[in-house]
């Protein structure tokens, strides 16, 4: 690495460290939460260690959050409606790649490649067709970050964490097709049609305790705990109660489903450094004197 290089890097890391204080303090004013400091010193690393990874790719972004629309699309039923993304576009030499970013598991996004797709097919439609412009190759980058990545960071151990490093690739491209943008146009339309209608039948029980992809994660883990109308679904309410005879233990695990244990213990230890002393809660509820005319 050159000296331009070690001097560009110290500079990058600076900005990646105030932006993201600047953004955690805004995101715990209005969430109303904060992170433990072992937690928010992770979050931190995080940022730096996708910086690291995706350091080319970042360097070479030419277009930030670049607005796409398909307007004036009807669908089956009659309804208009537009399809509408943001994407990052990289042009170097001679070639133009195309970048979506999503916070999803990338074993996930690998084993469901076809889903994904569909969505990238339609930007390419319209950053070829609508706005003119090349397009050599689509990719998805994942935020989502590496169980194993983390286990190595929080051993401490060099070796591990190098090696993880190394096998983790949040990169994963994406083959594009202009025959089947059509197809997908036409699925989007049908999901418009069901919601302005109401139709909002969830997939089945069964559906929801089937493992996903490599991982083997269950659908209702995998997708349904990250959704938070999943307390009111029909079919969520099955998969958590289940047939089991320990009714109570289970209405208690699925009511007081409030995401994965590390995130709990986080929130946990956050609350209580946030949690004011003895001293502070007691000048908080002690009245504040009066005094009478005449008397100081």
């Amino acid at each position: 690495m050159s000296e331009t290089d070690i001097e560009l890097d110290a500079e990058v890391t600076e900005f990646l460290e105030r932006a993201f204080e600047d953004n955690y303090q805004l995101l715990r004013l209005e969430a109303g939460r904060a992170l433990s400091p072992e937690g928010k010193q992770f979050a931190r690393q995080q940022v730096l260690l996708y910086w690291r990874k995706l350091r080319e790719i970042a360097q070479s972004v030419t277009d930030t959050e670049v607005h796409l629309t398909l307007p004036n699309q009807k669908t089956r039923r009659g309804r208009t409606y537009a399809i509408e993304g943001i994407v990052d576009i990289v042009r170097e030499a001679g070639r133009t790649v195309m970048y979506d970013i999503k916070s999803h598991d990338a074993d996930y996004v690998r084993d469901h490649k076809d889903d994904y797709a569909k969505q990238l097919n339609v930007y390419a439609h319209i950053w070829q067709t609508l706005r003119g412009e090349p397009l050599d190759e689509t990719a998805i980058i994942v935020t989502d970050f590496p169980r194993k990545v983390a286990e190595a960071m929080e051993s401490g151990d060099e070796r591990r964490i190098a090696y993880a490093l190394a096998q983790w690739n949040p990169l994963i491209p994406m083959d594009f097709s202009a025959s089947r943008v059509n197809a997908t146009v036409a699925e989007f339309g049908e999901v418009v049609d069901a919601i302005e209608e109401g139709e909002y039948d969830p997939p089945s029980k069964e559906h929801l305790d089937k493992r996903q992809g490599a991982t083997q994660q269950r659908f209702a883990t995998a997708v349904c705990r990250n959704c938070d109308a999943r307390f009111s679904c029909v079919s969520y309410r099955q998969w958590a109660l289940g047939s089991t005879s320990h009714v109570e233990k289970a209405v208690r695990q699925y009511f007081g489903d409030a995401g994965p244990d590390e995130d709990l213990e986080d929130w946990r230890a956050a609350n209580l450094e946030a949690t004011p002393d003895v001293k502070e809660l007691l000048q908080d509820f002690e009245q504040p004197s009066t005094t009478k005319a005449g008397h100081p």
